[in-house]
C-alpha cells in the first residue's frame, strides 16, 4: 500500500492520478491533496477519498472548502505555501505527486526531496529552475525520482537499467502543436484560444501555450538534462504530431528503443505509481493499424525560437533557465490576457535573458532572485512594447 500526498490535484495531473488510484484501491491511500482556484472540485476529490488533509492558497478558499466538506468528511483543511511543504514531507506518506504548474511547485517538491519521498516528477520547473540544486537534495536524502511528463517518462523506461552505459543520445518527440503548418507570418495574428486547442493533448491554458511556441519542449530538454545526466549536445528534439511515439532511446550500436502508446497521461502515470511493477491504467490499447504512417521531422527554429532559446539557457548555466522559466510564465501570462502577441512571447523571453546574464543559482535563495529580478524585467518589456 503506497501512501500519497497530490500536489496539484485538481489540473490535469492530478485528476488523471486520481483516476488511476480508484482503479486500484487496495495498492493506494490518499493521504493529502491540494488545488488551487478550482475548490469545488477539490471538495469533491475529497469526498472521493476521504484524505486526511486538504491544502489551499488562502483562507477564503479554506472557509469555502470546509463549507463545502463540512458533515461530509473529516479532512483537516490548511492553506498557504508552508501547509503545501508540510503536506510534501508527511512522515506516513511515501509517494509525492508533483504536479503544481510553475515555480509555484519548486518549494514542496523540494520538501519532499528533503523527506526522503519517491518524487513522481511533473512539475519540470523543479529542474528548470533548480537542477543542480534540486538533484543534490534527491540524493542526499535518498529520495526516488520518477518523471511523469510523458516524454521523460519514455526515456526513463528506454534507459539502460544502471546509468547510460551505451547510449548515444535522448530523442525527444514532439507534437509540433496546432500551428507546425501554420505560415510563420500568420502567426502575429494567433489568439489565446487558438493557442490553447491543442491536437492530441487535453492540458491546461499554460502548458498548452508552451506547447504552440514548443517553450514546453525547451523545457524538457533542460529536465532531460538533469534526469539523464545528458549534456545538451546529446539531446534532440524531433516533431512526430501523431504523440504515439512518446521518445526515444539511441545506443551507439544503432539500436533506438522507442516507447509507444495512445496520447493519455495516465498510462507514465500508473508506471510511476507502481513501479518497477505495471499496472492497469485505464488507457485503451494501442492499435498500430488503426494509427498508419507515424511521420517524424526536424524542428523549425524559425517557427519555433522559444526552443533555441532554452537549448541556449540550458548551455550558459547557472541561473540562466530559471530567467528563461520566468520570463515565459510572464509573457504567456500576458498573451493569455490578449495583452501580448503571440511572436511577442519569445521576443520578451530573449530580451529578458540578455538583460540579465549569468545570474547565480547555488541556493535556493539566489535561484528565487533570479526569478524575481526575471519576472520584473519582463514586465518591464512587455510594458514597453504593448
Amino acid at each position: 500500500m503506497r501512501r500519497l500526498t497530490v500536489l496539484g490535484a485538481t489540473g490535469s495531473i492530478g485528476v488523471s492520478t486520481l483516476d488511476v488510484v480508484a482503479r486500484h484501491p487496495d495498492r493506494f491511500e490518499v493521504i493529502a491533496l491540494s488545488g488551487h482556484r478550482q475548490i469545488d472540485r477539490l471538495a469533491e476529490q475529497c469526498i472521493a477519498f476521504a484524505p486526511r488533509f486538504a491544502v489551499v492558497a488562502d483562507t477564503a478558499s479554506a472557509t469555502r472548502l470546509q463549507a463545502l466538506l463540512a458533515g461530509k468528511v473529516g479532512t483537516e483543511v490548511m492553506h498557504g505555501a508552508d501547509a503545501l511543504e508540510r503536506i510534501a514531507s508527511l512522515p506516513e506518506v511515501d509517494t509525492v505527486m508533483a504536479a503544481i504548474v510553475g515555480a509555484a511547485g519548486l518549494r514542496p517538491t523540494l520538501a519532499a526531496a528533503r523527506g526522503g519521498k519517491r518524487i513522481l516528477l511533473a512539475n519540470k520547473e523543479s529542474l528548470v529552475m533548480a537542477g543542480g540544486l534540486f538533484m543534490r537534495e534527491v540524493a542526499d536524502h535518498r529520495a526516488s525520482l520518477l518523471p511523469i511528463d510523458s516524454e521523460h517518462n519514455a526515456v526513463f523506461q528506454c534507459m539502460p537499467a544502471a546509468g547510460r552505459a551505451g547510449v548515444r543520445r535522448i530523442l525527444l518527440t514532439a507534437s509540433g502543436g496546432p500551428f507546425r503548418r501554420t505560415p510563420i507570418a500568420d502567426l502575429a495574428d494567433v489568439t489565446p484560444e487558438q493557442a490553447c486547442a491543442h491536437p492530441n493533448w487535453e492540458m491546461g491554458r499554460k502548458i498548452s501555450v508552451d506547447s504552440a511556441t514548443m517553450m514546453n519542449k525547451g523545457l524538457e530538454v533542460i529536465e532531460a538534462h538533469w534526469l539523464f545526466d545528458t549534456p545538451a549536445e546529446h539531446i534532440d528534439v524531433v516533431i512526430h504530431p501523431q504523440s504515439i511515439v512518446h521518445s526515444m532511446v539511441e545506443y551507439v550500436d544503432g539500436s533506438v528503443l522507442a516507447q509507444m502508446g495512445n496520447p493519455d497521461m495516465r498510462t507514465p502515470i500508473a508506471h510511476a505509481l507502481a513501479w518497477p511493477e505495471r499496472v492497469e491504467s485505464g488507457v485503451s490499447p494501442l492499435d498500430l493499424a488503426a494509427a498508419s504512417d507515424l511521420v517524424f521531422e526536424r524542428p523549425d527554429l524559425d517557427r519555433f525560437p522559444c526552443l533555441k532559446l532554452a537549448f541556449e539557457a540550458l548551455r550558459a548555466g547557472r541561473g540562466t533557465p530559471a530567467v528563461l522559466n520566468a520570463a515565459n510564465e510572464v509573457a504567456v501570462a500576458a498573451f493569455l490576457e490578449h495583452r501580448l502577441g503571440f511572436r511577442a512571447i519569445a521576443d520578451v523571453i530573449a530580451a529578458t535573458l540578455e538583460s540579465l546574464p549569468d545570474q547565480p543559482a547555488d541556493t535556493l535563495e539566489q535561484v528565487f532572485a533570479a526569478d524575481a529580478a526575471a519576472r520584473v524585467r519582463a514586465r518591464e518589456i512587455i510594458g514597453a512594447i504593448t
